[in-house]
């Protein structure tokens, strides 16, 4: 059997853990199904009686007909429901299970997971792919089990009725085997096209979602529209190229089935003239016959949403057993000292760039604030974004007091930053609980890190005070309050190291100054690493390290690059230039 189709007996086998603690399900479902199979026989069994006795004035008990008929199908309807319900709450079991593993697994995965997919394919992959696999294995597990077992209990009847005649319809089985085998193949190739299509898809709403402005103030809508509609014809040639793998199977066995079971109703026929019979045997065997062709009909379609169910649901699980994760050691010290070295880090994103970073060699020590400037692509976002290891370098080392960053403990490692970034990203949550993001909730340290931020007054005059929601990434604030909570945040967090990515860049001149002194204060005795475009903000820094083409070309204190005349004092030239 694993050599006729080694590719699902995989996917099973990764899927079934899942599905652990669920057994008594199964065995309700398959009790179920076999009292549905055996009232299908039963109904077929009741012809014989009614028609041999049912015209005959000699005592048959005709209530016991509607009473027999009414009885078999409320059982039926029954046992269905037991059998709807248990795989049900199975399959959710399973799907939930399965979709914290994945959840976890990409919060755990290397940050190049990241940058290697799209948002809205690993959206896709958590959310929709594995809940509509799942509800496809569902449906397919609940007809293989109802109807195979319906047909085994229709084919014992038929054979214990007449199993000469019955030997017509067992030759029809292998070929509808080879038929859905046929089949199953060309659904599983047109499926995994049709998921990347789908990712294609999303991912052209996605951006235009992100850059509605641009696409408006450039009129861009007419090309974006096109490129959406070529997305979406190419899905659609997709999933009318499954319908039609899918569909085929349905005629193709129902033609065989008709072939076979006009076979035998001549034979029947010509046995019953030949041998005799009763007219109620023959309509018995007939009704069993003609019932298994729903259920026939069923198990050759359910090829199709098998191999999109596992299809979706592998890929989940994909990403689940196989995303690398990060890698860490066990130094964890609790709170670190903030001395930092970079020995002949160099970096390069792909093969065919530029290095981000060459050869660069920095100290910075404890208590110092260190401020990076240079032009545009630098290095110094790639430099700040080395230390809490979301990048890797290429080559090179880095320590953390003495300890190289690959020896720490990556929990503990990044306990020891705090980021306040251009890029502000917050939850769709209260003021407060995006302060304390990742921290037990304090309310006094809250309205202690808002005022900080300067954004305490603000807070208290919303109508729900810090416990107000703020939206979609900060929605409901402007620029400067989104920009003021991601401060407040990191004073919250009061980790030894500050990476602050011009933190005061979206603020008005008088909620800088305040931001500033705020932050000048939290710097005292804490390591700072601070990106700065405007200059001005780098006066106080204790040292100022220029980079250009990721290396290091100049490095003293903001009076004494002034004074050299080299690339700082041009880049400052520039910007106060009247």
């Amino acid at each position: 059997m694993s050599n006729k189709n080694p590719g699902n007996l995989e996917r099973l086998r990764e899927v079934l853990p899942y599905f652990g603690g669920t057994g008594w399900a199964f065995v309700a479902a398959t009790i179920g199904a076999a009292i549905g199979a055996a009232t299908e026989s039963a109904i077929a069994w009741l012809m014989k009686p009614l028609l041999d006795g049912g015209f005959k004035a000699d005592g048959f008990a005709l209530w016991l007909v509607p009473v027999t008929i009414i009885g078999l199908f409320a059982v039926r309807g029954v046992a269905g429901f037991a059998v709807n319900y248990a795989l049900a709450w199975a399959g959710q079991a399973g799907t939930v299970r399965m979709r914290s593993a994945i959840f976890e697994r990409l919060l755990a995965a290397r940050p190049s997971l990241m940058v290697e997919q799209t948002s809205s394919s690993l959206i896709n992959t958590v959310v929709y792919e594995l809940q509509m696999g799942a509800t496809l294995l569902v449906g397919a597990v609940q007809t293989l089990l109802k109807d195979s077992l319906t047909v085994i209990a229709l084919l014992g009847f038929l054979l214990w009725t007449n199993w000469q005649l019955t030997l017509f319809i067992a030759v029809l089985f292998p070929v509808v085997a080879w038929v859905m085998r046929i089949f199953g193949k060309r659904m599983h190739s047109v499926t995994v096209a049709g998921q990347k299509a789908t990712d294609q898809l999303a991912y052209v709403v996605e951006e235009n979602v992100l850059a509605w402005r641009l696409v408006r103030l450039h009129n861009a809508a007419a090309g974006q529209t096109q490129r959406f509609n070529r997305a979406s014809q190419l899905l659609r040639s997709l999933s009318l190229k499954a319908t039609v793998a899918a569909s085929a199977v349905t005629p193709i066995t129902q033609v065989l089935s008709a072939c076979a079971m006009s076979a035998v109703i001549v034979a029947a026929l010509w046995q019953s003239r030949a041998q005799g019979g009763t007219v109620g045997a023959f309509v018995a065997y007939v009704t069993a016959m003609v019932a298994l062709i729903n259920p026939l009909k069923h198990l050759s379609e359910v090829a199709g949403p098998i191999t999109r169910g596992f299809a979706a649901v592998q890929r989940g699980l994909s990403l689940a057993h196989h995303a690398p994760v990060e890698s860490g050691g066990t130094h964890a010290p609790g709170r670190a000292r903030g001395d930092i070295a970079l020995r002949d880090v160099s970096l390069v994103y792909k093969s065919d760039q530029s290095p981000a970073l060459q050869n660069l060699n920095l100290e910075i020590r404890a208590g110092q604030t260190v401020a990076l400037v240079g032009p545009s692509g630098a290095g110094k976002s790639t430099l700040v974004n080395l230390l809490p290891r979301f990048l890797e370098p290429t080559s090179g080392s880095i320590t953390l007091d003495g300890v190289a960053l690959s020896d720490w403990d990556l929990r503990a490692l990044r306990e020891q930053f705090a980021l306040v970034s251009q890029e502000v990203i917050l939850f769709n949550d209260s003021v407060a609980a995006n302060v304390a993001f990742g921290d037990t909730l304090d309310r006094g340290r809250v309205l202690e890190a808002l005022a900080g931020a300067n954004l305490l007054a603000f807070a208290e005059s919303l109508p729900r005070g810090i416990d107000s929601l703020i939206g979609h990434n900060g929605s409901e604030l402007s620029g400067g309050q989104r920009q003021r909570l991601a401060i407040a945040r990191a004073i919250y967090k009061n980790a030894p190291i500050l990476l602050l990515d011009e933190a005061t860049s979206a603020l008005d001149s008088e909620s800088e100054r305040l931001v500033q002194a705020a932050l000048e204060k939290l710097m005292v005795g804490r390591t700072s690493i601070v990106i700065a475009h405007r200059l001005s903000t780098v006066e106080a820094a204790d040292s100022v390290v220029v980079l250009d083409q990721g290396r290091v070309v100049e490095h003293g204190t903001h009076a004494e690059l002034l004074a050299r005349g080299g690339l700082f004092s041009r880049l400052h030239a520039l910007q106060f230039k009247t």
